[in-house]
């Protein structure tokens, strides 16, 4: 079907174009491009996006899918479908999966219930078997399955040799190595920041020190290794500078943070709030202020939702025991707009974040309105005002922080490969 999107802001920052344009799309490609009313195709279903922006389909390179192993958490076909009501046309899970996606078995089996999935799922397998940190997962199997990177995320790979070779391995297949940055006997059993609010409630901390210490290491380590390296949910003040000095000197590592760590602080866990545990902690003001300057002056390449999926039960009672995460795909666009409303972002700026940053980063060929692309779209109304109701969230778990919170900015259309 031929679809024609008019008098849409179109914004590609792959093409560095900002412009009112219509878009035609043809065989699940995109067409062309041209001036309003200069198109005028046979046969083709008109949208009219007057008012609304026209941006390449957004990518998540960072969801937890729970499928298989977890599905009453989450699955392929209801973290897609949360996917695409947030705008994502894209996707990447996680490998922490039941069993770990280890293997090729895994991978397929992902990739087969994908097939009928609200977006794109592209599989991250993990760096060692199990994830336990011990012994490097089959990596030629991996990716010759389908695996866009490698990652044990949710756990650290504490060993520096084991990680050292991974990196140097990945190269091999220019596979993305993620990685989960925390100092794990530093946060022991740490539920929160480790600061004021954490000793006024009595419950145990992280320190951002515990993320900073493995950041330096994999700065080193990609310095040595030369490998393409990505540093998962930065969170901290120090993380940004350690990030930025390694970037001024040429090292080849690429950064993502998350809507929640330039949208809440440490605060938000006042009352015992469940809601807002996740891992790495909600900081402070300080850190906040250093994450969107690290946004505004391309130090963090990407923002990445995290998309933590958890029953409510695994959320809810005592706060030591309440699992860490939360779910983020239907929240982050509206969540990621204040930045453009606060001057920290213009609007190219944050959908490359939220595209082509990471097609880039993971060697995808998306991100893109080029004719010959896939027709993955996002329509966007910027001026959509909007209250979080969590009950209505297509992902089947329920856990956000953001609920009731008053959002303005969403997508009102996903297109995937020309389906919309």
């Amino acid at each position: 079907m031929n679809i024609l999107i008019k008098n849409g802001h179109i914004i590609d920052p792959a093409n560095k174009i900002d412009e009112k344009l219509d878009l035609l799309v043809s065989s699940n490609k995109i067409e062309k491009l041209g001036k309003p009313g200069s198109l005028s195709p046979d046969k083709a279903q008109i949208i009219d996006a007057a008012g609304k922006l026209v941006v390449p389909g957004l990518i998540d390179m960072h969801v937890h899918l729970r499928e298989p192993g977890f599905e009453y958490k989450e699955t392929i076909s209801t973290g897609t479908a949360a996917a695409k009501a947030g705008g994502f046309t894209s996707v990447c899970c996680m490998p922490n999966t039941n069993p770990v996606n280890d293997n090729q078995a895994v991978t397929r089996f992902i990739l087969d219930q994908a097939r009928e999935a609200s977006a794109r799922v592209f599989p991250i397998g993990a760096i060692t078997k199990g994830s336990k940190g011990e012994e490097l997962a089959e990596m030629a199997e991996l990716h010759a399955s389908g695996c866009v990177a490698i990652s044990d995320d949710g756990r650290p790979v504490m060993n520096a040799a084991i990680m050292r070779r991974a990196m140097e391995y990945s190269k091999i297949f220019d596979l993305l190595v993620i990685s989960h940055c925390e100092e794990s006997k530093l946060s022991d059993k740490g539920v929160m920041n480790e600061g004021a609010v954490s000793t006024e409630l009595g419950l145990r901390g992280i320190p951002n020190a515990a993320e900073e210490i493995m950041v330096a290491r994999d700065i080193a380590l990609a310095e040595l290794t030369k490998a393409r390296v990505h540093i998962a949910h930065v969170s901290a003040a120090g993380s940004v500078r350690l990030i930025r000095d390694a970037k001024a000197r040429g090292v080849k590592i690429t950064v993502e943070t998350c809507p929640h760590y330039f949208s809440l602080t440490e605060e938000a866990v006042q009352g015992y709030n469940t809601l807002a545990k996740m891992n790495p902690p909600l900081r402070t003001a300080v850190d906040v202020a250093a994450i969107k300057q690290g946004l505004k002056d391309g130090t963090i390449d990407v923002i990445a939702t995290d998309h933590a999926p958890h029953g409510m039960d695994e959320k809810s009672g005592e706060f030591d025991f309440a699992l860490f995460g939360i779910v983020g795909l239907e929240t982050a666009l509206g969540l990621s707009l204040k930045l453009v409303e606060e001057g920290v972002l213009s609007l190219t700026e944050l959908i490359k974040k939220l595209s082509l940053n990471p097609a880039t980063v993971l060697n995808l060929k998306k991100g893109t309105l080029s004719p010959g692309a896939d027709a993955d779209i996002t329509i966007i109304n910027p001026a959509e005002k909007w209250v979080v109701d969590a009950s209505r969230l297509k992902s089947k778990s329920k856990n956000t922080p953001f609920n009731g919170w008053k959002l303005k900015g969403r997508a009102v259309q996903t297109i995937v490969g020309g389906k919309i």
